[in-house]
């Protein structure tokens, strides 16, 4: 029976855990992807591979957009400065905070500024 109780105060702790977290997923999209943007074709397109940074209290959990933008990322309950790896421009994403709520999924979308003009 030790053995139950062990594996039960694991769930139960596993569980307890989970509560303290929340889920952030969405898409970042940048641009200008030309320097004049034509009548016809996108000014803007998704980021893929670019790194998210997510800080709170000097801790910081890193996430890595897919080809198509997207990300997905589990964090504890709580808010943000959100950075990213883009370089000289498009360091600070818009928003450039987030809430995390506990026990949620929710979508936020990022946009970053390429710097070409």
């Amino acid at each position: 029976m030790r053995k139950n109780g062990h594996t039960e105060q694991v769930l139960a702790f596993v569980s307890a855990v989970s509560l303290l977290l929340g889920t952030l997923h969405g898409t970042v999209t940048q641009g200008p992807l030309t320097p004049v943007c034509l009548v016809g074709q996108p000014c803007e397109g998704p980021a893929p591979h670019l790194t998210l940074r997510f800080t709170r209290n000097g801790v910081t959990n890193i996430t890595v957009t897919n080809r198509d933008g997207r990300y997905r990322i589990r964090l504890r309950a709580g808010y943000y400065a959100v950075r990213t790896n883009r370089r000289p421009f498009g360091t600070i994403p818009r928003p450039g905070r987030v809430h995390v709520v506990s026990g949620r999924d929710l979508r936020v979308d990022f946009f970053v500024d390429t710097g070409i003009r």
